[in-house]
């Protein structure tokens, strides 16, 4: 289990955002050559174990993920990061099949010109999970 599996699950349930970038254009770690856009991917960017003495039966985890929209215009790249922020920050609870889950948002980074000409921009989240030892 990853922050970017949880915050993977929040996005392919999301009917607002489906509507607008379609499960296929949704993935983790890499996009195919040639997706066609908007699209999304999820990343994790780092990950720390809360550090203890006695490791008993579960371990808290915050990985900071990065979702990074690639868009064909600007006001997709704005709509599709709105999208995500809706999606994803503040939620708390059994999520995505992770235990104990807090999602928190941690900053939107800077516009770019991607690949193949496109609108690029990252949103970042920090979540916390419970993880079996």
């Amino acid at each position: 289990m990853t922050g970017a599996d949880i915050i993977g699950a929040l996005l392919l349930a999301d009917a607002d955002l489906l509507a607008f970038i379609p499960d296929d254009r949704i993935k983790e770690d890499r996009l195919p050559d040639g997706v066609t856009l908007p699209a999304l991917v999820a990343r994790t960017i780092s990950s720390i174990d809360r550090q203890t003495l006695k490791r008993l039966g579960v371990v808290r985890v915050t990985d900071r993920v990065s979702v990074t929209v690639r868009a064909d215009s600007v006001r997709n790249r704005k709509t599709a990061i709105r999208l995500v922020r809706k999606c994803c920050a503040g939620r708390v609870g059994n999520i995505g099949g992770g235990q104990g889950v807090a999602i928190l948002p941690a900053g939107v980074g800077p516009s770019v010109i991607g690949a193949a000409s496109s609108f690029e921009q990252a949103i970042d989240f920090r979540v916390s999970f419970n993880d079996a030892v």
